[in-house]
């Protein structure tokens, strides 16, 4: 056995950054023994490391057969090695020693055959190995053969870019940090060799040739795709010009995700029967699902253009009204904040000799367009882009295709074509160049879109909604409510899924469901794909917890409590089942994200009082259930904020979402729950006038804080949940009740009649109360009535803490005299009523009189539990009733007991037993 060393010579060392590599490779073992191996690998600082098993320099498939070398020697005269397969292929494999900051080899493949044709695919560095991680192409014919194998996970189908489909990667690990990481690509064929995407066909006789590089990368298998695609940009440029992208006035394209393309004939642009244009109904009603779109693309040409001599230009003026009508629409569609672009055939070479250049340059002045579709293009030009930046700045040229990566520099933003009808799961130009904004086409005619949308979201880019192709199915509406929340999403993060950070395919605990990872220092996102039709509830994927965030579904929109799984925090997802059916059609899988949020929202909701907290941002929105463009949020500022949530969302109950943002940002996520069945106030304590010294028979109430738990029998239909420490201001009460006397000096002055007037004033006879009922509190009268009393009296009910604070004082008395009852002081369950000033010890701290035994005292408060209305007495009456514990507690109450008064109707509202007092306001 030879061996041979060869050591590059490292002009230059770069240092990369630590998240890829730490350290270059300036040599690499090769041992022919049996083929031809790496054996071990020497750094910059000096070490060796051997592998911990030699592996193929490659490994290639010779009429889809998997074959490796099966003989290698080197030839000192022409520094190469020659290998031999059991195919009659041979290898010529030549160290190219230019190269600095990588290992790199030329491999010529040639027919040795003299009768035979073979076809060569898979040329993966390291080995089609099963313990590799590796790409390469698997499976049938088709648009998207090319898969990542990983050890112990199925084979995962992948976008690559369009030069590069017979690409082969391969990584192994050199020790516990590092891994070597290397490409294959082919470059050049000879004597009748015919490249097809993932093969190339070899004649007798014919070669191709490869190149192939080695390069280091530190920590995660996932820094060894990012080093090869990312960094070293798949070898196509030696370095990459971002001019482009550094140009401001080009990066609003990035966080837009939605674009419509339509012919300029569809009925939605222009309706020849009707004769008019309907563009605006069209962004209009994309308003309701999509939030509107992003861009609106106008197509005037293919298939018409050809027909006569009029060249692309000349048929956008000819559309009805010419091109001071499409000046106005495109006006039109800015005002409704969609951007607008033209489109561009560069084949148009017969029709009407105009410079194409200067033909869209005129274009864009005429129509203010913002930007240009490349018709069957996947690049574009720096004449294209100049012409554009003549007439204004922030231009797009958007391609039909993708941009392989040396078109890239020339390009911002292109297409996944709708010619792939399943698209791969994860698409590695995403990879290359995160901050390209790519869309994915989707076309009606080919079906549901759900598939294609959840894969957009997983690799974080936008779509395109495409309807050239007639057809506009009744599922539209379902599958345009999915897109417009995936749209939301994306929109709402731009900041993470630009990120040059992002990861793809973090381990999880179910192979088929899958993990994207997109950090910034603010937050991160992670995006879940499944294709399992099962769905999945439960632990996925390891996060780190800390006391600084937490975690939210922006999907699900639910809070997320991390759970600890063999002494490892895992995120819960919940990604929901698909019809078995639905498999490899373009209705399976699901998707869930996860965000890792600042705690930047400090909420507490209470009863349906919403109070909001937050010290950055520019704007909270507030969400009866999961945010949608279906629904208008209450958008306030931030700050310290309190809301009543029935004010703005009725009788609503459920999930409230409260969203903080800076510049449409997402910044944080809240999740609160309106308890089904909770009781919501939702009277309102009307001022009376301030009154500068207590009114006659009233007493000033000081103000104060308590603490106020009040406490009730029954619960079956759930009192208010508002305990807790309360302020109260200084107001008036009444000393006593409202006596028969008094309401009926108010009917004498307002000539009241109820509306309803069943049961009103039952007690009286011949519209007077009984002359010895004089100072009785008067009682047969509902809320409303006892609310117009107030109003004539220049008064107003008291609320129910008011009416406890008077009644209790600073000291928190069980009884307004003090913690003891005493029978003396009270009517106590006499059976019948008595005088309001019948009991003159029975007073509170405050000088209040008569507040218990005598007759239940309403409220102001009126409550709604989204089936009832009820409101609040207190203080018992004289009324007891003993023969089933399910009556209401009757006879006097202390000052803790609550009472619940359910409200029907006047009739049955009226009572026996239930009186009021009024309050007033004290001047400031």
């Amino acid at each position: 056995m030879k061996i041979y060393s060869y050591y590059l010579i490292c002009c230059v060392l770069i240092t990369l950054c630590t998240q890829t590599q730490a350290q270059s490779i300036t040599n690499l073992t090769l041992t022919t023994d049996n083929g031809l191996f790496v054996s071990t690998v020497a750094n910059s600082k000096g070490e060796i490391i051997t592998l911990l098993e030699k592996v193929p320099l490659f490994t290639l498939k010779v009429n889809n057969k998997l074959t490796t070398i099966k003989t290698a020697t080197y030839s000192e005269e022409k520094k190469e090695y020659n290998c031999k397969f059991t195919w009659p292929i041979d290898a010529e494999v030549k160290i190219d020693y230019t190269t600095h900051e990588v290992w790199k080899a030329a491999i010529k493949l040639t027919n040795t055959s003299s009768k035979d044709t073979l076809d060569i695919s898979n040329i993966v560095p390291f080995g089609q190995n099963e313990k590799n991680i590796h790409i390469t192409a698997e499976g049938p014919a088709s648009l998207t053969r090319a898969q990542l194998f990983r050890p112990g996970l199925g084979a995962l189908n992948i976008i690559l870019p369009d030069n590069a489909w017979e690409l082969g990667y391969g990584a192994i690990p050199l020790n516990n940090t590092f891994s070597l990481c290397a490409l294959s690509r082919r470059t050049d064929s000879k004597a009748k060799a015919q490249n097809r995407r993932f093969k190339t066909i070899l004649p007798p006789g014919a070669s191709v040739e490869y190149s192939l590089w080695i390069d280091n990368y530190k920590d995660e298998w996932q820094n060894g795709l990012k080093q090869v695609f990312q960094k070293r940009m798949l070898f196509d440029l030696p370095y990459f010009d971002s001019t482009l992208y550094q140009r401001n006035d080009l990066k609003w394209i990035r966080n837009k995700y939605l674009i419509s393309l339509n012919f300029s004939w569809d009925h939605t642009f222009y309706d020849a029967q009707k004769g008019k244009y309907g563009l605006y109904d069209h962004l209009f009603n994309a308003q309701r699902l999509l939030g509107g779109y992003d861009i609106y693309a106008m197509w005037p040409t293919w298939p018409r253009l050809g027909l006569d001599q009029r060249n692309q230009w000349d048929l956008y003026s000819d559309l009805p009204g010419g091109l001071k009508k499409i000046r106005d629409l495109v006006a039109l569609a800015k005002k409704n904040g969609t951007h607008f672009f033209i489109e561009f055939n560069p084949w148009d070479q017969s029709t009407r000799k105009e410079d194409p250049y200067k033909g869209m340059a005129r274009l864009i002045q005429q129509t203010d367009a913002d930007g240009v579709v490349l018709d069957t293009q996947g690049s574009s030009s720096t004449a294209l882009q100049h012409a554009a930046d003549s007439i204004k700045k922030g231009v797009i040229m958007y391609s039909e295709g993708m941009a392989v990566v040396k078109d890239m520099p020339g390009i911002v933003s292109g297409r996944v074509h709708d010619a792939i009808y399943l698209s791969p799961p994860l698409n590695m130009n995403k990879l290359i160049k995160p901050e390209f904004a790519i869309f994915r086409v989707l076309q009606l005619s080919q079906g549901p879109i759900h598939r294609e949308v959840a894969i957009s979201l997983f690799n974080g880019y936008g779509n395109e909604m495409n309807t050239m192709a007639p057809g506009r199915p009744e599922w539209m509406e379902e599958e345009f409510r999915f897109l417009g929340k995936a749209t939301k999403i994306l929109r709402e993060n731009t900041s993470a899924f630009l990120s040059q950070e992002w990861k793809p395919l973090l381990p999880t605990l179910k192979d088929s469901i899958w993990v994207n990872s997109f950090p910034t220092q603010q937050k991160t996102i992670y995006t879940i794909l499944s294709f399992a039709p099962s769905g999945h509830i439960g632990p996925m994927f390891e996060i780190k917890k800390d006391s600084s965030s937490h975690f939210v579904s922006l999907w699900n929109h639910e809070e997320l409590e991390p759970v600890n799984k063999d002494g490892k925090w895992m995120a819960p997802v919940k990604v929901m089942s698909f019809n078995q059916t639905w498999k490899d059609t373009r209705e399976e899988g699901n998707v869930d994200v996860v965000a890792q949020l600042p705690k930047l929202i400090n909420a507490r909701l209470k009863s349906d009082i919403l109070n909001i907290s937050t010290k950055i941002g520019d704007s909270i929105c507030i969400w009866a259930g999961n945010p949608s463009y279906e629904k208008i949020p209450y958008v306030i500022k931030t700050g310290n904020q309190t809301v009543k949530l029935y004010n703005l969302f009725g009788r609503y109950e459920g999930k409230i979402v409260i969203q903080l943002f800076a510049a449409k940002e997402l910044l944080d996520e809240r999740i609160l729950n309106l308890k089904e069945g909770s009781a919501r106030i939702i009277s309102e304590t009307k001022r009376t006038k301030n009154y500068p010294v207590a009114p006659e028979g009233m007493v000033q109430i000081p103000s104060g804080e308590f603490m106020f738990n009040p406490t009730n029998d029954d619960n079956f239909i759930p009192y208010p949940e508002d305990s807790g420490k309360i302020k109260v201001e200084s107001f008036y009460l009444d000393v006593y009740p409202v006596t028969n006397e008094q309401f009926y000096q108010f009917l004498k002055a307002t000539e009241y009649i109820p509306s309803d007037p069943q049961n009103f004033l039952k007690h009286w006879e011949a519209d007077k109360y009984i002359e010895s009922e004089k100072d009785y509190p008067v009682v047969w009268i509902n809320s409303k009535d006892a609310a117009k009393y107030c109003e004539w009296a220049g008064k107003r009910l008291p609320s129910e803490k008011e009416w406890q604070w008077a009644a209790q004082g600073p000291k928190g008395f069980l009884w307004p005299w003090g913690n003891s009852f005493d029978p003396t002081r009270c009517n106590n369950a006499s059976g019948k009523p008595t005088a309001v000033n019948a009991f003159e010890t029975g007073i509170s701290p405050f000088g209040v009189k008569d507040m218990v035994g005598n007759v239940w005292q309403l409220t102001n408060d009126l409550y709604d539990n989204g089936s009832h209305y009820f409101t609040i007495i207190r203080g018992g009456s004289f009324y007891k009733p003993t023969s089933s514990w399910w009556y209401i507690k009757g006879g006097p109450q202390p000052l803790n007991q609550r009472q619940m008064l359910l409200i029907v109707g006047p009739g049955l509202d009226r009572n026996a037993t239930v009186g009021f007092r009024c309050a007033a306001d004290v001047k400031p």
